[in-house]
Protein backbone atom coordinates (compact mmCIF):
# COMPACT_ATOMS: atom_id res chain seq x y z
CA UNK A 1 0.00 0.00 0.00
CA UNK A 2 1.18 3.64 -0.81
CA UNK A 3 0.59 5.68 2.02
CA UNK A 4 2.33 8.80 4.17
CA UNK A 5 2.02 8.22 7.71
CA UNK A 6 2.65 11.12 10.42
CA UNK A 7 2.94 11.19 14.14
CA UNK A 8 4.66 12.77 16.55
CA UNK A 9 1.85 15.16 17.83
CA UNK A 10 0.17 15.62 21.33
CA UNK A 11 0.11 18.23 23.96
CA UNK A 12 3.30 21.15 24.89
CA UNK A 13 3.40 24.00 27.03
CA UNK A 14 4.54 27.34 25.19
CA UNK A 15 8.22 27.41 24.65
CA UNK A 16 8.24 23.38 24.78
CA UNK A 17 9.43 21.50 21.99
CA UNK A 18 8.23 18.45 19.70
CA UNK A 19 9.61 16.54 17.49
CA UNK A 20 6.86 14.87 14.32
CA UNK A 21 7.79 12.35 11.41
CA UNK A 22 6.90 11.24 8.47
CA UNK A 23 6.81 8.12 7.18
CA UNK A 24 6.62 6.74 3.94
CA UNK A 25 5.41 2.76 2.90
CA UNK A 26 5.06 1.75 -0.70
CA UNK A 27 7.43 3.68 -2.15
CA UNK A 28 10.98 5.53 -1.30
CA UNK A 29 10.67 9.07 -1.02
CA UNK A 30 14.21 10.16 -1.69
CA UNK A 31 13.11 11.17 -5.26
CA UNK A 32 10.24 13.16 -3.72
CA UNK A 33 10.04 16.65 -2.56
CA UNK A 34 8.46 16.37 1.37
CA UNK A 35 6.43 19.44 2.64
CA UNK A 36 4.48 20.13 6.03
CA UNK A 37 1.92 21.65 6.47
CA UNK A 38 -0.79 22.98 9.03
CA UNK A 39 -4.38 23.91 9.29
CA UNK A 40 -5.50 25.64 13.06
CA UNK A 41 -9.02 26.10 14.01
CA UNK A 42 -10.91 27.96 11.97
CA UNK A 43 -7.97 28.97 9.52
CA UNK A 44 -6.90 27.73 6.21
CA UNK A 45 -4.02 25.12 5.69
CA UNK A 46 -0.58 26.82 5.05
CA UNK A 47 2.81 25.61 4.09
CA UNK A 48 5.35 25.44 6.80
CA UNK A 49 8.62 24.45 5.54
CA UNK A 50 9.82 21.89 3.06
CA UNK A 51 12.55 19.30 2.11
CA UNK A 52 14.08 18.41 -1.57
CA UNK A 53 15.23 14.55 -0.60
CA UNK A 54 17.69 14.89 -3.71
CA UNK A 55 19.93 17.38 -2.44
CA UNK A 56 18.65 18.54 0.87
CA UNK A 57 17.72 21.91 -0.04
CA UNK A 58 14.83 23.55 2.34
CA UNK A 59 12.27 25.72 2.61
CA UNK A 60 10.78 27.81 5.40
CA UNK A 61 7.90 29.65 6.04
CA UNK A 62 8.07 33.18 8.36
CA UNK A 63 6.63 31.34 11.08
CA UNK A 64 9.11 28.60 10.94
CA UNK A 65 11.96 30.10 10.42
CA UNK A 66 14.39 30.61 13.52
CA UNK A 67 12.62 27.83 15.33
CA UNK A 68 12.15 24.81 13.28
CA UNK A 69 14.21 22.91 11.39
CA UNK A 70 13.56 19.31 8.57
CA UNK A 71 15.62 16.58 7.82
CA UNK A 72 15.52 13.32 6.55
CA UNK A 73 16.44 9.83 7.04
CA UNK A 74 16.90 7.86 3.73
CA UNK A 75 17.23 4.52 5.24
CA UNK A 76 14.34 4.56 7.27
CA UNK A 77 12.27 6.86 4.90
CA UNK A 78 11.31 8.87 6.89
CA UNK A 79 11.24 12.87 6.81
CA UNK A 80 11.19 14.91 10.66
CA UNK A 81 10.01 18.14 11.72
CA UNK A 82 12.03 19.34 14.50
CA UNK A 83 9.68 21.73 16.44
CA UNK A 84 11.13 24.35 18.83
CA UNK A 85 10.27 26.95 21.02
CA UNK A 86 6.25 26.21 20.17
CA UNK A 87 4.23 29.21 21.17
CA UNK A 88 0.24 28.63 21.43
CA UNK A 89 -0.32 30.10 18.11
CA UNK A 90 1.05 27.12 16.36
CA UNK A 91 -1.83 24.77 17.93
CA UNK A 92 -2.78 23.18 14.59
CA UNK A 93 -3.04 19.84 12.57
CA UNK A 94 0.16 18.86 11.03
CA UNK A 95 0.30 17.26 7.69
CA UNK A 96 2.55 15.66 5.44
CA UNK A 97 2.45 15.34 1.96
CA UNK A 98 4.94 14.41 -0.89
CA UNK A 99 5.45 14.95 -4.80
CA UNK A 100 7.97 14.44 -7.72
CA UNK A 101 8.05 18.00 -8.87
CA UNK A 102 9.91 20.61 -6.24
CA UNK A 103 7.95 23.26 -8.02
CA UNK A 104 5.51 23.21 -5.10
CA UNK A 105 8.00 22.50 -2.67
CA UNK A 106 9.76 25.69 -3.10
CA UNK A 107 6.70 27.56 -3.24
CA UNK A 108 4.89 25.88 -0.03
CA UNK A 109 1.96 25.34 -2.00
CA UNK A 110 -0.77 24.42 0.81
CA UNK A 111 -3.15 22.97 -2.41
CA UNK A 112 -4.01 19.45 -1.52
CA UNK A 113 -4.23 18.53 -5.65
CA UNK A 114 -0.48 20.03 -5.76
CA UNK A 115 0.80 16.53 -4.52
CA UNK A 116 0.19 13.21 -4.90
CA UNK A 117 0.29 11.85 -1.34
CA UNK A 118 -0.99 13.41 1.94
CA UNK A 119 -1.16 11.63 5.54
CA UNK A 120 -3.41 11.84 8.17
CA UNK A 121 -2.83 14.70 10.32
CA UNK A 122 -1.57 14.83 13.74
CA UNK A 123 -2.41 17.18 16.30
CA UNK A 124 -0.74 20.03 17.98
CA UNK A 125 -1.37 21.63 20.82
CA UNK A 126 0.27 24.26 22.81
CA UNK A 127 -0.67 25.61 26.21
CA UNK A 128 -0.32 28.85 27.00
Amino acid sequence: EVQLQASGGGLVQAGGSLRLSCAASGFTFDDYAIGWFRQAPGMQREGVLCIVNTDGKTYYADPAKGRWTISNNDAKNTVYLQMNSLKPEDTAVYYCAADRDPFWCSHLSPVESDYTYWAQGTLVTVSS
